[in-house]
């Protein structure tokens, strides 16, 4: 006989306890516990289960990966090709951030391919989908709504319809009926998501998942949410920034390592084909404090202006602010211009920012934050024209990084006129594509340039 138990989870990590915790000793969140009511013994069959017939691996046919292009070129790079059948991807961000905006976009090159999509919203009518359609516009026959929270009505429209894509809008919205808890909960969000997983497996059909995030930026509900999906893309940036940055952290079928760049607009996101040249319109070119450093978001090199402002404090305590990079990172370069070139900025307010609204966290940066702070403390401009890029040591030391041909080709083709970089990075590169190349392997090599250029 199947009986009731109670049992407390944390909405923020998926974590269990037998009773009610003030806070979560998996994710050390506050008053994130919640009851819910689980069945025990349901489901149970009787007698042995007939054991499975093990594969030998070489007697497994090896065949590519069949993928599906989207249309949109920087969600193919993020994907690694284009969507593949029978995989589950899962799609967080903000609210407002544009989650649902790409996949009807998605939804709309899919169909006008004759591919048949079906899209799930449990979060809008039928009515309020079509009017955001409209805004985007292109639509075809081949686009199937569905405004539904039963899991089980969705999979009955699914075998029915047999679509080739299918978009869940949102997980957090999905309930089945054989689950006490709300829609929402731990119980149901890991449920569904393992229906959904057996769905896209078995039918060999490509499912896209909404998710909400939490305050801390993760994806809402359990940690295994992620582990069950095979690929997992996150919307980075501002509501009213210029750009949206589509980042994969987990990938089956390809590299974790790509970006997607966007623009929304009113009628929807744009890709962005290069966002070097966007990203540097407007800087300023005579300016100190102002530095271009350049790097790498996977195969992708990009030109960003990184600006530094140093000045007198008024405080006992200087105030440290960094935006797009880590603060901790900022912290501790100044530390090694205060100990190797003895420039004393503990009584000087430090405030660095990666403009465009970016978030890097590349050690290649490190030369070009230095450049900055030296530039903005001196009050020393650096010339537009020239880009940076290093990683520094403790010690002072200037250490190569990857790329670096690929990195100064992506400034020839902006304009810049020098280089400055690791001088074992210049020791091997054959073409500099007519860059003037600058190769430093101390800090106070980078000190004297910039003290020349005043």
């Amino acid at each position: 006989m199947a009986k009731t138990k109670q049992m407390y989870f944390c909405q923020e990590c998926g974590y269990e306890s037998a009773k009610w915790l003030g806070q979560c000793p998996g994710c050390k969140s506050w008053n994130t516990f919640v009851e819910e009511k689980l069945v025990v013994g349901a489901g149970k069959r009787s007698g042995k289960t007939e054991a499975a017939a093990p594969t030998s691996i070489l007697d497994v046919a090896a065949t590519e990966d069949t993928r599906i292009g989207t249309g949109m070129k920087e969600l193919d790079r993020v994907l690694g090709g284009g969507i593949v059948k029978g995989s589950l991807t899962l799609v967080g961000g903000d609210p407002g951030i544009g989650k649902s905006t790409i996949l009807l976009q998605v939804c709309r090159n899919l169909s006008e391919n004759s591919y048949k999509v079906l899209y799930a919203s449990g979060e809008e009518s039928l009515q309020q989908i079509k009017l955001r359609a409209d805004r985007l516009g292109g639509f075809t026959k081949d686009l199937l709504l569905l405004s539904e929270t039963n899991l089980d009505a969705i999979e009955g429209g699914i075998t029915k319809v047999n679509p080739d894509v299918v978009v869940i809008d949102s997980i957090q919205t999905m309930y089945i009926e054989d689950i006490g808890s709300g829609a929402g909960s731990v119980s149901q969000v890991r449920e569904v998501t393992g229906r959904l997983m057996r769905i896209a497996k078995q039918l060999g059909v490509a499912v896209f998942i909404v998710g909400h995030v939490t305050k801390e930026g993760n994806v809402a509900g359990p940690r295994t949410l992620e582990h069950m999906v095979d690929t997992v893309l996150y919307f980075e940036g501002e509501k009213n920034a210029l750009f949206r940055v589509l980042r994969g952290v987990k990938n089956r079928f390809g590299s974790t390592n790509e970006i997607g760049v966007f623009e929304m607009k009113d009628s929807g996101l744009y890709e962005v084909d290069n966002p070097s040249q966007v990203m540097l319109n407007g800087r300023p070119l005579d300016a100190s404090g102002s530095v271009v450093v350049c790097a790498m978001e996977g195969t992708r090199p990009l030109l960003i202006e990184i600006q530094a402002l140093v000045s007198q404090t008024n405080f006992n305590l200087p105030r440290r602010t960094s935006v797009g990079i880590d603060y901790n990172r900022v912290n501790l370069l100044m530390a090694v211009l205060e100990k190797r070139e003895g420039m004393m900025l503990a009584g000087s307010d430090a405030y660095v920012n990666l403009a465009g609204g970016m978030k890097v966290a590349e050690p290649a940066l490190d030369l070009g934050i230095i450049a900055a702070l030296i530039s903005s403390f001196k009050d020393i401009a650096i010339d537009a024209h020239t880009v940076i890029f290093g990683e520094v040591g403790l010690a002072g030391e200037i250490r190569g990084v990857t790329m670096a041909e690929q990195r100064i080709r992506e400034a020839a083709k902006m304009g810049f006129a020098t280089c400055i970089l690791p001088k074992s990075n210049a020791e091997v590169i054959k073409h500099t594509d007519g860059v003037k190349i600058i190769g430093v392997s101390r800090l106070s090599e980078i000190v004297e340039w910039i003290l020349q250029q005043g």
